[in-house]
């Protein structure tokens, strides 16, 4: 009788790429997580057993990382009768790293007295011949957190593939286009509940706000026209392959009409037993402010 063995997966890639969100992701599907293990204790970890499957997120800033040392890692384990290995790296372009460096202003581990360019392309260089070895390659460049998690998911999860991930947003025009949005609606049309003083420092999550939008005789037309096209085009964008399908509603401000239609097509097609996530631009853009305050 083969023996089952344990699902081991080592998630690495540089700083920036998007680690700690795929081992987010792999522990909301059941995997037991551990980020930044010392690679000398790998080993010992799976030699006392492991009764769920096991993600591990490495990657220079451990204490004892190499490159040769994390190879010889990997080829150990892929040697393991009682483990299947598998090595999941998250890649990036650099100009997209530096942009998250520059938004974030942390210091690269890799360079904390130099430049984050000085540092992002030091990794790069170390870590090659880990991507040139690597199982499955994700790569996060154009991809937002919500559509790595669905990626992930769909990774683990095969039969997933039939379903593409979907992100319903709300912006305000004033700040432009989200980017790499594939189906923009324009909610300027509809009565504007900043215009009720009650209402006005509210948001469309809110059910008086969003009585109010529903109440206008062109929405349910509206609504009603846009969500019969996005499950029409549903069926066809999956048959073509594609992953990700983002759909944003835009207002003039970002708070109350595209937010109350964002949150109820999202709702809906969850209700149809699509993968769903939302992103309220303008709503989160804000909370960040207040937080720093």
């Amino acid at each position: 009788m083969t023996p089952v063995k344990s699902q081991l997966v080592l998630v690495t890639g540089p700083a920036g790429a998007g680690r700690s969100t795929a081992i987010h992701a792999l522990e909301d599907i059941g995997f037991e997580t551990i980020d930044n293990l010392p690679l000398r204790l790998v080993s010992r970890l799976l030699d006392g057993g492991t009764e769920r499957p096991l993600a591990l997120g490495i990657d220079t800033r451990n204490r004892d990382f190499t490159t040769a040392g994390l190879l010889e890692l990997i080829e150990d384990l892929a040697a393991r009768r009682d483990t299947e290995l598998t090595v999941l790296y998250l890649d990036c372009r650099p100009d997209v790293l530096l942009r998250r460096y520059s938004e974030t202003r942390r210091r690269h581990p890799l360079a904390p007295a130099e430049g984050v360019e000085t540092g992002v392309a030091r990794e790069m260089d170390l870590l090659a011949p880990i991507r040139d070895r690597a199982d499955t390659l994700i790569d996060t460049s154009d991809l937002n957190v919500h559509e790595l998690k669905a990626e992930i998911a769909r990774w683990i999860e095969p039969e997933s593939q039939t379903r593409l991930a979907l992100t319903v947003h709300s912006f305000s025009y004033k700040r432009g286009l989200p980017r790499a949005v594939d189906m923009v609606f324009d909610c300027r049309f509809l009565t504007n509940p900043y215009w009720v003083p009650t209402l006005r420092a509210l948001d469309g999550r809110d059910p008086r706000v969003a009585a109010h939008v529903s109440a206008d005789p062109r929405f349910a037309g509206f609504f009603d026209r846009v969500l019969d096209m996005t499950r029409f085009l549903l069926p066809a964008f999956v048959a073509e392959g594609k992953a990700h399908l983002s759909i944003a509603f835009g207002c003039t401000g970002g708070q109350h009409r595209s937010v109350m239609m964002a949150e109820t097509l999202a709702k809906t097609l969850a209700e149809d037993g699509q993968q769903v996530s939302i992103r309220h631009r303008e709503l989160e853009g804000r909370a960040a402010e207040e937080s720093k305050a």
